[in-house]
């Protein structure tokens, strides 16, 4: 059966106690919705609860709560069992260290993301196989500076991870010995790109966390050098550390309004950055700013022009499937929003010196060596 994880937005004066009980009656009357509660996540700070249910459907997991204490959750979503795991560090109860008879579970659901990708700048003949390598060395490393930061390693991909943590400040501390590794190991043609976020794991979308990723896969691409921080993620930070200010080299905690300006940005570029007739023009409309106003407002946060941006973001996914060795070259010239596969060559070679098939030969040369 699938997995399930629901959301109840808790009214004021509901305590981990009254959760406790609530999951105890869950658990007398599961069978008879043929459903199996496997634990929950009390946050009484924020007023937050989330259920972890093994169930045939989502209707059956309304009408066990219903049936079972009445509240019914305002939101409910597939999860994989691994993946909640991997973000929450469990799928099943914890001991009981309360000594009561009710186990009652003081545990947040609330995390901090970080998400790194290693991007590759230049792409010249003689430093692919050096990129690779380099590449290879900082993943064992980033590994460790997060296991030792209490940090837990949610996915990884080829150039780019994914980490969960309960705390903003090891999650910053990590960031930041990440970044004091890259800067004592010279790797010219490979910068690090850092983005923190926080939130919980059920809100808007249909997977868990997925807001809080996609802020923190956001932030990767804000101007060079930094790590990136949304402005919840400054407060915990400075929560946890006496109030003091955060004011930390190379650390860049984002606005309010600097932040929801990168999220409109985004969301709307990852609808429409496949289709080629797309240009600044459509964001001037989209996102409500004038010409001069878009360009003011995206490059102190971007540190690109709006077309520089769009251009830029066609050939950092162009990378990625150049990577995955799944498509041609002019497939992918497609895929990614160019006009043609001779535009797409020009673009590619300006922004990495090389063209995209000698590219493609050099990787494959180097995987096989």
């Amino acid at each position: 059966m699938p997995i399930y994880m629901d959301f109840h937005d808790l009214p004021d004066g509901v305590t981990a106690k009254d959760i406790a009980e609530m999951h105890q009656a869950d658990l007398k009357i599961e069978h008879k919705y043929n459903c199996r509660g496997l634990t929950y996540w009390c946050d009484e700070r924020r007023q937050t609860a989330f259920c972890l249910i093994e169930a045939p459907n989502q209707e059956a997991i309304k009408e066990l709560h219903e049936k079972s204490h009445g509240a019914v959750p305002q939101r409910i979503i597939e999860v994989n069992d691994t993946l909640v795991e991997s973000f929450l560090g469990r799928i099943e109860d914890p001991e009981n260290t309360q000594n009561t008879q009710i186990n009652i579970v003081t545990d947040s659901a609330f995390r901090i993301l970080m998400v790194i990708n290693l991007k590759k700048k230049k792409l010249r003949t003689e430093n692919i196989e050096t990129l690779n390598a380099a590449i290879r060395g900082y993943k064992k490393s980033i590994i460790n500076i997060v296991s030792k930061h209490k940090g837990r390693m949610v996915k990884q991909k080829s150039n780019s991870f994914l980490m969960s943590f309960t705390s903003a400040t090891n999650a910053v501390e990590s960031a930041i010995r990440i970044q004091e590794l890259h800067n004592c190991v010279i790797t010219p043609d490979l910068e690090f790109k850092v983005g923190i976020s926080a939130g919980n794991p059920v809100t808007n979308g249909d997977s868990i966390f997925e807001d809080t990723v996609k802020k923190a896969e956001y932030l990767t691409f804000v101007t060079n050098g930094k790590i990136i921080l949304t402005p919840e993620v400054k407060d915990l930070y400075e929560s946890e550390n006496q109030n003091n200010p955060i004011n930390i080299n190379g650390i860049k905690p984002l606005s309010n309004t600097e932040m929801e300006f990168v999220i409109r940005l985004f969301d709307y570029t990852e609808n429409v950055w496949t289709n080629s007739n797309i240009s600044a023009t459509n964001y001037n409309k989209n996102l409500g700013l004038s010409k001069s106003k878009l360009y003011r407002t995206i490059m102190p946060i971007i540190g690109q022009s709006p077309n520089s941006f769009i251009k830029g973001f066609r050939l950092n996914k162009a990378l990625e499937l150049l990577d995955k060795q799944e498509s041609n070259i002019s497939e992918i010239a497609y895929q990614t929003g160019f006009s043609s596969p001779t535009y797409f060559s020009k673009c590619f070679h300006e922004a990495y010196g090389i063209l995209p098939s000698k590219y493609n030969k050099l990787r494959l040369a180097s995987a096989n060596s």
